[in-house]
């Protein structure tokens, strides 16, 4: 969702518009907790993510820079993606919300 076009009301409502969904929050974790990974080694972190849903999450984690892609030109084609300095920045509100899922997942 581009928001020049939307009118937020507050920073809650931009963090949700940036890293909100169903996959964005995972993707980050798993960048911030394992490191650079592939295309690959992602989709697998991931169950029931689809192709299309993936690299769409990527690409917008990308333009907003939270995410660097690293192509290498090689064959075959191998693509890492990484944290930014502006990904890493997000990774204590993840810890919380590691924790707080770990405490309340019985429930």
């Amino acid at each position: 969702m581009d928001t020049n076009k939307v009118k937020l009301k507050c920073s809650i409502e931009y963090t949700l518009n940036k890293i909100g969904g169903k996959w964005k929050t995972v993707i980050l974790w798993h960048l911030g907790t394992d490191g650079t990974l592939r295309y690959s080694e992602i989709q697998r972190l991931l169950t029931g993510v689809t192709h299309k849903v993936l690299s769409r999450q990527l690409k917008e984690l990308e333009d907003d820079g939270f995410v660097e892609r690293r192509q290498y030109n090689t064959m075959p084609p191998k693509v890492e993606y990484s944290l930014t300095s502006k990904g890493e920045t997000l990774m204590p509100i993840l810890q919380h919300m590691h924790v707080w899922g770990k405490e309340n997942w019985a429930e």
